[in-house]
């Protein structure tokens, strides 16, 4: 599921790799340092929530399957094996999935399908309430065991993203450790390492809060991979992390707006690896519902919100903000998102077209400058957290676009608290938002669709076109019709123009030349790093 982010989130983290060499007896050899901005409360997966959190559990435990990044979520063959060796559907509503050969837990244990099978509960307990728990409960009737090598997983209904659901959101979990580990509820408190018991190719080896974590490649992993151990070191402040890279003292740093990244891309001891975020940037209109809000007699007017949206020069905001390689989404979506096109109608910058729109709908301009109707002044507020410059800049940005046209605008800065509080009572004109995808299309029903208004529709947008065109997407199994459809989905949004998309990051990597990078996957940049490799030091 999508999640409404407080902050654009930037991940930064510092790699820096020692220089003892390659020869097996060293004990540091192949040793990787991450600082990392913040510490996550855990790296147990359905209670891991913040980036780095995940970023560290991917390296302990597994899912049955993996999607290939960039790949359409109902592309079954866009899957490749983790913890399940192979797949098959059994009928329309039931997969089969037969695990690895030999695959066995961190401390010698077989992985059995009763451990996949408690997994998937533990996902979908409202007790942990992991992240993706929705998701499951409303697709995932249940999980059985087959035989002694494979689980059946049962769907609610016929769908075309059965597979991503069935393997992307759950780790899979020992159960012999955590059967017995007492309450549910009291998971989140446990700090017990020997419970961080996974079955991937890093195991954990120590954890000094509020200082470090340390990863061991498990020895029973074959090939060994050639980063041998990885330390995470947490700090509070993201530019001390940067000057680590700057100063030489790290290898590799990524981030959504790389600080200092003039000076590293004139340094020979690195290069800049760009790739796309899952994030994107939005300022979302209050179109109704808000009855006591005199905004909806402005913001109900679809011509209105069109000119508001031309108005808006949103590639400089996005390049203002995140440099060169920012984008303007063509809808909301993010640039990791496969539906992303240029093909995809959009509205241009145009202040002449907004005047005109403007003075169409019957807002003049008065002697101020000001437009008023009817002697109501056209007057609207942009909501704001008071804890992300981003946002705030941009908030700025829509301001000082919209005063040249005659809209009188303001920015309020709120606790983030208090703003989401007031977005879910509808108690706003606009607000500026950053969301992070998943890596399936199917968030736009949650934000756009009239069934949304209760989930993530804040500004009550309503089109039952749109409903009938993500109906369709989501029963399509042909990823070139479901692409073709949620094209119509975005140029319908665009053309009513119910939010203003404003940003769609790049994401940079600044890369040692000591260390030879393999694929990035966007959505866990260190997933792939167990295949990453050393140059041999001389």
């Amino acid at each position: 599921m999508r999640g409404f982010q407080g902050i654009l989130a930037s991940t930064l983290l510092v790699v820096g790799l020692t220089g003892c060499g390659r020869k097996p007896a060293c004990p540091n050899c192949g040793t990787v340092v991450v600082a990392a901005t913040g510490e996550p409360t855990s790296i147990f997966p359905p209670l891991a929530f913040e980036t780095v959190g995940r970023d560290i559990g991917d390296m302990v435990y597994e899912r049955l399957a993996d999607l290939q990044p960039g790949r359409p979520t109902i592309d079954e063959a866009a899957y490749t094996p983790a913890m399940a060796a192979s797949w098959e559907r059994v009928d329309s509503v039931t997969w089969r999935f037969t695990l690895r050969p030999g695959a066995h837990w961190q401390d010698g244990r077989p992985v059995t399908p009763a451990d996949v099978q408690y997994s998937f509960d533990v996902f979908a307990d409202s007790v942990i309430d992991a992240i993706a728990r929705a998701s499951l409960v409303a697709n995932i009737s249940s999980v059985t065991i087959a035989d002694s090598s494979a689980v059946l997983v049962h769907f609610t209904h016929a769908y075309s993203e059965q597979l991503f659901d069935a393997t992307y959101h759950v780790r899979i979990l020992p159960r012999h450790i955590w059967e017995g580990a007492g309450p549910r509820a009291q998971w989140g408190e446990d700090t017990t390492l020997a419970r961080l018991v996974g079955s991937g190719p890093y195991r954990v080896e120590s954890w000094q809060r509020g200082q470090s974590l340390v990863l061991r490649a498990d020895s029973t992993v074959s090939p060994l991979p050639d980063i041998r151990r990885l330390i995470w070191r947490f700090t509070d402040d993201p530019e001390a992390a940067a000057n680590l890279l700057l100063s030489h003292e790290g290898d590799l740093l990524e981030t959504a707006a790389l600080a200092g990244a003039d000076r590293l891309a004139t340094d020979s001891a690195y290069r800049l690896i760009p790739f796309p975020s899952a994030n994107y940037g939005l300022l979302e209109f209050r179109i109704s519902g808000a009855k006591s809000r005199a905004s909806d007699a402005i913001l109900g007017n679809r011509d209105v919100r069109r000119a508001l949206v031309s108005a808006v020069d949103r590639t400089a905001i996005a390049r203002g903000l995140f440099g060169p390689e920012a984008k303007v989404p063509p809808g909301p979506i993010s640039q990791l998102l496969w539906i992303w096109s240029r093909d995809i109608q959009t509205q241009s910058y145009d202040t002449v077209a907004a005047t005109r729109a403007l003075d169409g709908a019957g807002w003049i301009r008065g002697k101020s400058g000001m437009r008023s109707r009817g002697g109501r002044p056209l007057r609207l507020d942009i909501l704001v957290p008071n804890t992300s410059s981003v946002r705030r800049r941009a908030a700025e940005a829509v301001q000082a676009a919209w005063r040249l046209i005659g809209v009188d605008a303001s920015v309020s800065l709120v606790d983030f608290p208090v703003m989401q509080q007031r977005i879910a009572r509808g108690d706003f004109d606009t607000f500026v938002g950053a969301w992070q995808d998943e890596p399936s299309p199917r968030g736009l029903a949650e934000q756009w669709s009239r069934g949304g208004w209760d989930d993530l529709n804040y500004g009550h947008y309503a089109n039952p076109i749109l409903d009938s065109l993500l109906v369709a997407a989501g029963r399509t199994s042909s990823a070139s019709e479901a692409t073709r459809i949620y094209h119509e989905v975005l140029d319908t949004i665009n053309a009513d123009a119910p939010a203003m998309f404003l940003f769609a990051p790049t994401n940079i990597a600044a890369v040692s030349r000591r260390l030879m990078p393999g694929t990035i996957n966007p959505y866990s940049w260190l997933s792939g790093l167990p295949g990453w490799k050393l140059k041999e030091e001389k």
